[in-house]
């Protein structure tokens, strides 16, 4: 049965933090608050967690997880950035976009879209992803809470904890936090391009608008 940590959204509890941060280092599955909607998260290399936010999910493996990271000072290991990217990255972060860029050899195959090879990226405003991401000294393996033929994040952490507490290891109650996912943004030597509208304005990007691909 998943534990269920009330921490406050604004001033997170140090203690809660580190309690969450040491369910991930042992192989744990949470759920989290974010900028844009709750969201799945694990530790980066642990193979058996993220298949079962797979099962969650009940994605294949076209399915793009996303790389939560604290800073922009992360991105480069795992992620090709010209100056270019990363000019639109810090004009826009932190924030809710989720940007998709070439994967570096750093990233294992089994976390980059098998045809195009690519990782998505961000960098959350939210103050217990950050204290999460601060604690634990590496980014988090993250996928939208989108169960399976809902049309929108769960965002009620109550419910959440009651429809998943057998399948996950924490949830984490940082009150309500939104159901917009996040804009996904593919980024190609400062081309920018939008791959799924969520929250965030996308006139401060500069881009053009695609149809709609698997999520990220």
């Amino acid at each position: 049965m998943a534990q269920y940590f009330q921490v406050h959204p604004q001033n997170p509890q140090a203690r809660l933090i580190k309690q969450a941060a040491e369910i991930i280092r042992q192989g744990g599955v949470i759920a989290y608050p974010t900028d844009s909607s709750y969201a799945l998260g694990c530790q980066i290399g642990d193979k058996a967690a993220l298949e079962r936010i797979r099962r969650i999910r009940r994605t294949d493996d076209r399915h793009n997880f996303t790389l939560v990271c604290r800073d922009l000072s992360e991105v480069g290991l795992y992620a090709k950035v010209t100056n270019a990217d990363y000019r639109i990255m810090k004009a826009n972060t932190p924030g809710p976009y989720t940007f998709v860029l070439a994967a570096t050899r750093e990233v294992p195959r089994r976390l980059q879209h098998p045809r195009r090879k690519t990782i998505g990226l961000r960098v959350p405003d939210h103050p217990i992803p950050q204290a999460l991401l601060a604690e634990l000294d590496e980014p988090l393996m993250s996928s939208t809470l989108l169960l399976p033929g809902e049309k929108l994040p769960l965002s009620d952490p109550e419910e959440i904890r009651r429809r998943l507490e057998h399948q996950v290891d924490l949830v984490i109650d940082g009150g309500y936090c939104g159901l917009e996912p996040t804009t996904v943004v593919v980024l190609e030597d400062g081309k920018a391009t939008i791959a799924r509208r969520g929250k965030g304005e996308i006139a401060p990007l500069g881009v053009e608008t695609l149809p709609p691909v698997e999520e990220a």
